[in-house]
């Protein structure tokens, strides 16, 4: 019989290591899963391991928190977020296996880790955005900023609107008020049938729910109602501030301002309207519409700043907003906490224009390049219609301003850069690595995990560079 080892190379799958082996020469030099280990033992995660060191030495030892960070980064920047699905990869992916030197932590393990340093992962932003920096990938020249919508962990169908509460609210008192008085005749009919002392203080199941259901409502309803006296008062302040500077162009110039004056609302008597809603599952998510599909879904507006040299993420916000017109500043503003200065040139589309914004001291150093008009025609920044003329002469001169200026062919220069700095990091992250939807509930924490996602799209543009700031 021939022998067949002349043809083939060695193939044994029994047989045993001799030696322990290098877990890193398992994959390429260049691999990511090697590249996000040597910068996550650079990062500093002293926040993170301080939290083991009060423990009382008892149990079983958790897993090292460095190995954590490593598998939860990996997984964020290939699009496997899932602890489940983590937890599955330590045994069939090479990369996890590597990262996890062989170890396989539960799920469980996982996301008890995640959630419990959620903040402190969020944290790191900062640090891989320095790393960014060094490697001259943030110059702070031309940064766009935007916004999309993300899912919450929440079904809309858990959402109800004012009007539905109220409505629902009365049915459900009359139902408790029914039920009661039927558990009161049956009480009696029982103490008739077998005498007193029998015990009766258990709610009927169908009582439990109907007023657990009623506490919620009423919970959700009175949120709505401070929503809707908190926003009272912000508008009467503006409508107050709005009057002010009426008053005073009128005494400076001697003529009645035109136009009617602005209302100041009445706080007290405020009232959500009856169509706003608040979900369940999720109360500080909110209904808002995904502009590329057109539907309506349970969402946050997540808010990035990218630097035009690399697309890195040199910002990132998340807020309840249905629209961007506030986010301007708050975004601008962080950027200036992370980076240390704000950029040279900002370029943000119609969503962000408010006469406020543009003129805002607070940027008075940046020079902004924000379209005052929505549509095809944005590009070619023509003047169109907005569906609502400016409230005063100043904004009405500072609308026509940045139109002037967007005319120029500099101007337009600048803006038509916008959609290839900022639109392509959201199509990487929702498309790419298919983050969609958030893992957690509330604002709090979504706003850190959103910063998690952030981070990792920063890693890979510095991992996709070959830029290694490492000590050799």
């Amino acid at each position: 019989m021939r022998d067949m080892s002349k043809i083939y190379l060695s193939y044994d799958p029994e047989q045993k290591l001799l030696l322990p082996p290098d877990l890193r020469e398992w994959v390429p030099e260049d691999h990511l899963a090697l590249f996000i280990s040597d910068v996550v033992d650079e990062l500093d995660l002293s926040g993170i391991v301080r939290s083991y060191e009060s423990g009382d030495g008892r149990g079983r030892p958790p897993y090292h928190p460095v190995m954590m960070v490593k598998l939860l980064v990996y997984g964020y920047c290939i699009g496997r977020m899932s602890s489940r699905k983590i937890e599955r990869a330590t045994y069939e992916d090479v990369a996890f296996r590597v990262l996890a030197c062989n170890q396989h932590p539960d799920h469980d393990s996982i996301a008890g880790f995640r959630k419990r340093h959620l903040q402190e992962l969020a944290g790191l932003f900062v640090q891989v955005l320095k790393m960014c920096e060094r490697a001259g990938l943030v110059k702070l020249g031309k940064v766009a900023i935007d916004g999309s919508k993300l899912r919450a962990n929440a079904s809309k169908r858990k959402a109800m609107s004012y009007d539905r509460m109220c409505e629902k609210e009365r049915q459900l008192v009359a139902e408790v008020a029914r039920l009661m008085r039927e558990a009161e005749q049956t009480d009696a009919a029982e103490d008739g049938r077998y005498g007193k002392g029998v015990r009766g203080d258990e709610l009927p199941a169908e009582l439990a729910r109907r007023e657990s259901r009623l506490g919620k409502i009423r919970e959700a309803k009175a949120a709505l109602e401070a929503e809707a006296k908190e926003k009272a008062r912000e508008e009467a302040a503006a409508a107050e501030a709005r009057l002010a500077e009426r008053k005073q162009r009128e005494e400076e110039t001697g003529k009645k301002a035109r136009g009617r004056a602005p209302q100041v609302p009445n706080v007290e008597e405020a009232q959500p309207k009856p169509k706003a809603q608040r979900n369940f599952t999720d109360p500080e998510s909110r209904i808002m519409k995904d502009g590329a599909t057109g539907s309506f879904e349970q969402s946050y507006n997540a808010q990035i700043a990218v630097d035009g040299t690399a697309q890195i993420i040199i910002a990132a916000t998340l807020t309840q907003e249905v629209n961007d017109k506030q986010q301007l500043i708050p975004v601008l503003e962080k950027v200036q906490v992370n980076v240390g200065r704000l950029p040279e040139k900002v370029i943000a589309d119609a969503g962000y224009f408010s006469a406020a914004a543009v003129t805002s001291e607070a940027l008075g150093t940046v020079d902004l390049y924000v379209t005052p008009d929505r549509g095809k025609k944005t590009e070619q920044v023509e003047v169109l219609s907005t569906g609502s003329p400016p409230e005063s002469e100043l904004d009405q001169d500072v609308t026509a301003r940045m139109r002037e200026k967007l005319k120029t062919e500099s101007g337009r220069a600048v803006y038509k850069q916008r959609k290839m700095i900022v639109e392509p990091v959201f199509g990487q992250i929702k498309e790419v690595r298919g983050f969609r939807r958030f893992s957690f509930r509330g604002l709090e924490k979504n706003t850190a995990e959103w910063s998690l996602i952030c981070l990792t799209h920063n890693l890979l543009k510095l991992f996709r560079g070959k830029c290694c700031l490492l000590p050799a």
